[in-house]
């Protein structure tokens, strides 16, 4: 059942309108983060240009088409130390013109959510992020099913009508 998946720069270089991204893990073990992570804990800074200027770059120019790029992220409070880290480095999904929000997981509880971080791209496409247990990635895997595309359009708007703003939300 194995499934090709384009890189993520080629599904956002074919997006047209919006692309949404829906974080529901209070932690993650990418090994690309790891050094970040380290650097973070020492100083409570996340400003790796290495890390963020692709990133910076990709989003600007889908941004710059006129794609709008929404990220959520469904968070326990406390707030757990990695998403303190995520937070940190908010304030760069930001300046690449990405609209960023948080919302607090006791108020979505009463939201259907699918099982899985995921992307949804112009209302069309669903890229799901799946994670071992321990927050490793265990690979992407799309959607086209019209139904699935739906239940995760709905579940990301769901979320973002609730969300604070990253500008009003803080960490603690």
């Amino acid at each position: 059942m194995s499934q090709m998946v384009p890189p993520f720069a080629e599904l956002l270089a074919d997006c047209r309108r919006s692309a949404v991204h829906l974080e529901m893990r209070d932690a993650y073990a990418v090994d690309y983060e790891t050094g970040d992570f380290a650097a973070w804990r020492k100083t409570g800074r996340w400003d790796n240009p290495e890390y963020w200027q692709p990133w910076k770059d990709l989003v600007s120019k889908a941004v710059g088409r006129g794609v709008i790029v929404r990220r959520a992220r469904i968070v326990s409070e406390p707030v757990s130390e990695y998403i303190r880290f995520e937070y940190s480095g908010t304030v760069h999904n930001i300046e690449a013109g990405e609209q960023v929000r948080w919302l607090p997981r006791r108020q979505a509880s009463d939201l259907t959510l699918p099982g899985n971080d995921f992307w949804v791209f112009d209302h069309r496409l669903v890229e799901f992020n799946h994670f071992t247990g321990d927050g490793a990635s265990a690979g992407p895997s799309l959607s086209e099913d019209p139904a699935v595309v739906r239940l995760c359009s709905v579940a990301f708007e769901g979320v973002w009508q609730r969300a604070i703003p990253h500008e009003r939300f803080k960490v603690g």
